[in-house]
């Protein structure tokens, strides 16, 4: 999205949202750009701040603060403001919020005049807690939009920006979690439409799944399961203090701290007759700070500073073996994904398991990560960071021998 000076970019913002709103069909695609956050925004991290008020049209940009999915909506939604502001916006207050004392967010959700101000503003901000809390204050009992979320889209289709942290990220596809339960549970027990997951607001399409939280929590392998069962084949998962900019060609760029997750199924099938969660041949990468793919074209363009050193795979830095029985710890799989594209071996196990107090407590899973002709990895020349492409992934149940201890 291009930026112009306070006025002038102001006016031409204005009269983007009127052609969307008088002119463009509900249906048109967006013309906005999306941030979506992992969630653990730190307020040092001046890169992702500053990149919503630029896509917002700069300074003085009238951005929309939504602070439906606090538990304490005007400390979150003062807090959010008072960041946004300190890079030169213009935000304010959406009342329209579960918890917020002293308000009806149903008749907020569909005030005319608050509905007003949100379609003039330039940028729309959610700030994390319960996603649940977001769709129940946006969507009316029957599923219907509220005229305060039709202003919302108005903004998004006619150029603005729509940002998210944790919560706020969630509700980016059309499909979110909603009453989750830990990876491993989740992966022995299954999901269920209205209990695990639910209806996001599908801000980024019908076609991509969104997660957060995603490398400190472990939490790619909880993506695998829904998105077979909803038919995704693209999902994209962002670690926290880090943002995924989506603009309106589909061009996604990795910012701040860590990196994502980019999970392909378009090749991946399961075993139906194995009663546990199994699945083949799925594609997983890392996309690195700095990082750019395209969701149309499926393009990768290196971070600069990775640009030039493309790793050569008959010239490996490591030979070791490459292994955890954690892999759902706290980003286990981005170090194994790592030591694995720039290794001599050609796959990697990693192994989960849960409480041994736990029910299914024998259950647990393998995860094969296999090095295919597809796999790249670019390494960087100013950190020891790397971007790992097309790594195969197989997912599969495995049993442990009980018991592995004796009581005294």
């Amino acid at each position: 999205m291009k930026t112009y000076p306070t006025m002038f970019g102001q006016l031409c913002r204005a009269l983007l949202i009127c052609l969307a709103v008088l002119g463009a069909p509900a249906g048109a695609a967006p013309a906005g750009s999306l941030v979506i956050i992992g969630g653990g925004l730190r307020a040092d991290n001046a890169e992702v701040w500053q990149r919503i008020v630029d896509l917002a049209g700069g300074k003085g940009a009238r951005i929309a603060v939504f602070p439906s999915a606090a538990i304490n909506p005007e400390k979150s939604g003062m807090g959010t403001i008072k960041r946004l502001n300190q890079h030169g916006a213009d935000a304010f207050f959406v009342p329209v919020a579960v918890k917020l004392a002293g308000s009806d967010y149903r008749e907020a959700a569909d005030d005319a005049a608050l509905a007003a101000r949100v379609r003039a503003a330039s940028g729309v901000y959610f700030v994390g807690g319960d996603q649940g809390r977001i769709t129940q204050a946006l969507l009316r009992p029957d599923g219907s939009r509220t005229a305060v979320l039709d202003a919302v889209w108005a903004v998004y289709r006619g150029g603005g920006v729509i940002a998210g942290s944790s919560a706020g990220a969630a509700i980016m596809s059309s499909t979110m979690f909603y009453d989750a339960k830990p990876v491993l549970e989740m992966l022995k027990m299954g999901v269920t439409d209205g209990r695990e997951i639910a209806p996001g607001l599908g801000f980024i399409g019908n076609d991509i799944f969104v997660d957060q939280h995603l490398l400190v929590r472990g939490r790619f392998a909880r993506m695998i399961p829904v998105m077979l069962k909803k038919g995704y084949k693209l999902g994209l998962g962002i670690d926290e203090n880090t943002a995924m900019v989506v603009s309106a060609r589909r061009d996604v760029e990795i910012i701040g701290y860590s990196g994502a997750l980019l999970i392909d199924l378009s090749r991946a099938s399961s075993d139906v007759q194995n009663k546990n969660f199994n699945v083949t041949n799925a594609a997983i990468s890392y996309l690195d700070r700095g990082d750019k793919f395209n969701l149309v074209t499926r393009a990768f363009t290196p971070s600069p500073d990775k640009a030039e050193n493309k790793l050569d795979p008959t010239q490996p830095d490591m030979r070791e073996p490459v292994f955890t029985n954690d892999i759902l710890g706290n980003n286990a799989v981005l170090d194994l994904m790592g030591n694995l594209i720039d290794n001599s071996q050609q796959e990697a196990i990693g192994i989960a398991f849960g409480n041994p107090r736990d029910s299914l407590a024998e259950l647990g899973f393998e995860f094969r990560f296999s090095k295919t002709v597809n796999s790249v990895g670019y390494s960087s020349s100013e950190a020891e960071a790397y971007s790992v492409l097309k790594l195969r992934l197989d997912i599969r149940p495995i049993q442990l021998t009980q018991p592995f201890y004796r009581y005294k």
